[in-house]
C-alpha cells in the first residue's frame, strides 16, 4: 500500500508549507521577514517584561561564555521535549501531554532567542559608545534580518543567540536570587567570626 495517509497529509499541510513559503522568499525578503518577526518578539517580550527583561539583558552581556554553556544543553533539552510531544500529539497516547510539551517550547525558545539577540545587539552597540535597550533591540533585529540572507547563517546565528537567551533563562530562574553581594547571603553562624 503506498500513497500518503490522512495523517501524513495532514502533518505537511499543518508544517510543511511554512519551510515551502520560507525557501521559496526571496533573500531580502526573508531578512525583511526575520527583522521585523525579531523586532516585534523583542518589543512585546521586554514590554511585557520590564524589570525582568532588562535584568535578562544584563545578566546575558556580563557573562556570555557561562550562558551560552548553560544555554547548549538547555536547548537540547527543549529541543528533545518538543519532539518528544510533537510525536506524542501524533500517536495514541494522546494530545494533552503533547500540547503542554510543543507549548512550552514555543514560548520559551522565541523568548530566548529574542534575549540573545537584544543582548548581542546591545553588546555591538555599547561598543559605539551607546548602551540603550531600544538600540539593542534594533541591532539584534538587524543581525538577524542581516543573517537572513543566507539560510545556513541565519540557522548558525538563531542557535547561537539562542543558547545565550536560554542560558540567562535558566541562570535567572535558577540563580541566587538577587544576592549578588557577597554580605547579604546567609551564612551560618558558626562560619561567622
Amino acid at each position: 500500500m503506498s500513497g500518503t495517509t490522512g495523517l501524513e497529509s495532514a502533518d505537511y499541510f499543518a508544517h510543511g508549507w511554512v519551510l515551502e513559503v520560507y525557501r521559496v522568499l526571496f533573500p531580502y525578503e526573508r531578512a525583511a521577514v526575520q527583522f521585523a518577526a525579531m523586532a516585534l518578539v523583542s518589543l512585546v517580550l521586554l514590554g511585557t517584561l520590564q524589570g525582568r527583561g532588562s535584568d535578562a539583558i544584563t545578566t546575558s552581556r556580563r557573562s556570555p561564555v557561562i550562558s551560552t554553556c548553560i544555554g547548549l544543553p538547555s536547548l537540547l533539552v527543549v529541543t528533545v521535549l518538543v519532539s518528544a510531544g510533537y510525536f506524542i500529539v501524533g500517536s495514541s497516547l494522546g494530545t494533552f501531554f503533547g500540547v503542554i510539551f510543543v507549548t512550552i517550547g514555543a514560548a520559551v525558545v522565541p523568548a530566548s532567542a529574542a534575549i540573545g539577540f537584544v543582548a548581542l545587539g546591545q553588546s555591538i552597540v555599547s561598543r559605539l559608545g551607546q548602551d540603550r535597550l531600544w538600540l539593542g533591540v534594533l541591532i539584534g533585529s538587524l543581525v538577524f534580518g542581516l543573517a537572513g540572507f543566507s539560510v545556513p547563517a541565519t540557522v548558525v546565528v538563531a542557535t547561537l543567540a539562542t543558547m545565550l537567551g536560554m542560558g540567562t533563562i535558566v541562570r535567572i530562574l535558577f540563580g541566587p536570587g538577587g544576592s549578588t553581594n557577597p554580605d547579604e547571603r546567609t551564612v551560618p553562624p558558626a562560619n561567622k567570626i
